[in-house]
């Protein structure tokens, strides 16, 4: 009985500092671009979309599918970095083991 009580201690400060880390990571950034840096995008550690900057020669009334193909790639490609950064850092705090449901 005491090794399963901690266990739970160890399970309670690992979830605390993961509360923690997914806080920081709240605060920190990623960008990503398209078109050769005429659309860039730039996302947050939750996954969220907090700047578009779109560079106004791309910006074409004749050619609104290619900015709409420009804008989704950098939005993709943003929030795959932000997974990634996610991944890394939760993967440092869990000694790389892979929790289901965590990140």
């Amino acid at each position: 009985m005491k090794g399963m009580g901690n266990m739970m201690k160890q399970a309670q400060k690992l979830q605390s500092k993961m509360l923690q880390m997914q806080e920081e990571l709240a605060g920190r950034t990623v960008e990503a671009s398209a078109g050769g840096g005429m659309v860039k995008v730039v996302a947050n550690g939750r996954q969220q979309i907090v700047a578009i900057d779109i560079d106004r020669e791309v910006v074409d009334p004749e050619d609104v599918d290619m900015l709409q193909d420009l804008v989704l790639a950098a939005v993709n490609d943003a929030l795959a970095k932000s997974q990634e950064m996610v991944s890394s850092e939760m993967g440092k705090l869990t000694g790389g083991m892979n929790i289901p449901g965590l990140f």
